[in-house]
């Protein structure tokens, strides 16, 4: 599976002016160093509900941009009854920094 859906990520891009599409990457960016914050710590205190909150937000956010990988590994966190993984907190931040660097490069 691609980092990036290529007809909704470069259809941002082409069809937005620069700055716009420079200002939603900046935005996601933002959301993304928070969600995964949140991810964390839920999953470090064990709290499932927010774990799966944060996780949905995340899947949201990630389906507007066309980050496929990073929505998937964030469904994952949605779909769980058990107590969240560290383990798939930490694949969420590795899909966030691998759709944040293809989403730069088509900045470029």
């Amino acid at each position: 599976m691609p980092v990036l859906d290529p007809d909704i990520a470069g259809q941002l891009a082409e069809d937005l002016p620069r700055e716009d599409f420079l200002r939603i990457i900046r935005t996601f960016q933002t959301d993304l160093a928070r969600l995964t914050q949140e991810l964390v710590g839920a999953a470090q205190r064990g709290d499932i509900r927010a774990f799966q909150q944060a996780a949905h937000s995340l899947a949201g956010a990630s389906a507007a941009v066309g980050a496929t990988r990073l929505e998937a590994a964030a469904r994952l966190g949605m779909a769980g009854a058990q107590p969240p993984s560290p383990a798939l907190a930490a694949q969420i931040g590795t899909e966030a920094e691998a759709a944040l660097a293809a989403l730069a490069a088509l900045t470029a």
